[in-house]
C-alpha cells in the first residue's frame, strides 16, 4: 500500500499536468477533503450514540435477556470456553454489538475475549478453535441494524439509506454460515476435537 497509494497519487498528477486539468484536481482535492471531514463527523456522531445505547443496554435486563437467546449458540460454537462466564459474556456483547452494526462497540470485548481465551490457550504460539471462531463471526459481523452502513448512506444524501439492510442480512448471514460450516468441516477433518 505504501507504493500503490502514492504511485496513484503521482499518476493522477501527471495525467492532470498533461490534460490540462490540474484545476479540477485541486477543486477535487478540496471537496473531497470537506467530505471526508463531513462524513468522519457523521460516522463520529453515529458511533457516539450507539456505543451510549450499548452502555445503556448494559446496565439494563434487555443485554441479560440477550445473552440467554444467545447462550445455547454461543455454548455450540465455543464448547471450550462454556464454563468461563467473563470470556462467555465478552463474546456475548461483541456479538451483540456487530448484531446493532457498531463493530467500534464490539472490538473492545471482542479483545478482551481473545485475551482470556489466550490465557486459558494450552499452546501459545497458536490461536485456539475458539479463537478462530471469535475472528470468523467478528469478520462476518452478521448485522441485524447496519447502523454504520446506513449512516454513511445517509451522509452521502441516499433517498433510501436503510435500503440496503435485506441485503447486509443475506451477505452477513450466509458468510458467517460458510465460515462456521468451513471450519467445523475443516477440524473434521483434521481431527480437531
Amino acid at each position: 500500500m505504501n507504493f500503490i497509494w502514492p504511485l496513484l497519487i503521482i499518476v493522477s498528477y501527471i495525467f492532470s499536468f498533461i490534460t490540462g486539468n490540474m484545476n479540477n484536481l485541486n477543486n477535487s482535492i478540496y471537496s473531497s477533503i470537506t467530505e471526508a471531514i463531513n462524513l468522519s463527523i457523521t460516522l463520529l456522531g453515529n458511533m457516539c450514540l450507539w456505543c451510549g445505547i450499548m452502555n445503556i443496554v448494559k446496565s439494563t435486563k434487555l443485554i441479560i435477556m440477550l445473552k440467554k437467546v444467545l447462550r445455547p449458540f454461543l455454548n455450540w460454537l465455543y464448547p471450550y470456553e462454556k464454563k468461563n462466564k467473563e470470556i462467555m459474556n465478552n463474546i456475548s456483547i461483541n456479538m451483540i454489538s456487530n448484531m446493532l452494526g457498531i463493530g467500534n462497540a464490539a472490538t473492545p470485548a471482542g479483545i478482551k475475549a481473545i485475551q482470556g481465551m489466550q490465557m486459558t490457550n494450552s499452546n501459545k504460539d497458536r490461536i485456539s478453535k475458539s479463537m478462530t471462531t471469535l475472528i470468523i463471526l467478528n469478520t462476518a459481523s452478521v448485522q441485524i441494524i447496519p447502523t454504520t452502513v446506513i449512516a454513511i448512506r445517509a451522509s452521502l444524501k441516499s433517498n433510501n439509506p436503510a435500503e440496503i439492510v435485506f441485503p447486509i442480512w443475506i451477505s452477513t448471514f450466509s458468510g458467517a454460515v460458510a465460515a462456521i460450516l468451513l471450519t467445523k468441516i475443516i477440524d473434521r477433518i483434521k481431527g480437531v476435537d
